[in-house]
């Protein structure tokens, strides 16, 4: 597809997920940072992402936003670079990369606001409770190399960010199963170049 692509970040965000995503796919990209109190909130942006927050990607004219959308519709817009499985095989790729955006972030962000669901409120959640998911995750990661089989995806994009920065930061619980899977999805070229990216693009702090 020769459609420009745009990609609007800042590097202390949820923006060096599609970072990574991007660089797996190979295609050529233009990044634009935005500051959080100025460039996020701007009229023309808030056109794009009304959320006032980052990463949005703009594929000519398709604008998407949200982190699991951005890796599954770049999966698609590229195919050459087969970060999908073929339409028939996609259970375990759809099940898991959502889990990520629903159960696994809800129950981590609240987990790090100091919230537990009491016990007889657990069916009122999409989780059920942090136990329930850390065990699910641990499933998800422990039955192939990859979350959706053999061969690495978009969904390992997103589930391995979010297993990453839970295992740094100390939102996930601390598993052998979870160190693996980091591991080996991180080895990649493609992440190690988004990260130099990012990091080259953080703010110089000193002086």
């Amino acid at each position: 597809m020769s459609k420009d692509l745009v990609f609007y970040t800042n590097p202390m965000s949820r923006g060096r997920i599609a970072r990574w995503m991007l660089e797996e796919t190979g295609a050529p990209y233009e990044t634009r940072i935005l500051d959080y109190d100025g460039d996020m909130k701007a009229p023309d942006y808030l056109k794009l992402n009304p959320m006032g927050k980052v990463p949005t990607v703009v594929h000519g004219d398709t604008v998407v936003s949200e982190c699991a959308a951005i890796c599954a519709y770049l999966a698609d817009a590229f195919p050459d670079a087969g970060l999908a499985p073929p339409t028939d095989r996609r259970g375990a790729y759809y099940r898991w990369l959502f889990f990520a955006a629903g159960p696994l972030e809800a129950a981590t962000v609240n987990r790090a606001m100091g919230f537990e669901v009491p016990r007889e409120r657990e069916r009122t959640v999409g989780y059920g409770n942090f136990s329930r998911v850390m065990d699910a995750l641990e499933m998800a990661v422990s039955g192939s190399d990859y979350i959706a089989g053999e061969t690495f995806s978009a969904a390992d994009v997103y589930v391995g960010s979010h297993v990453s920065w839970g295992l740094q930061f100390e939102t996930i619980e601390d598993r052998a199963a979870f160190r693996a899977y980091r591991d080996r999805v991180t080895d990649r070229p493609a992440f190690r170049r988004a990260a130099e990216r990012d990091d080259a693009a953080m703010p110089n702090t000193e002086g």
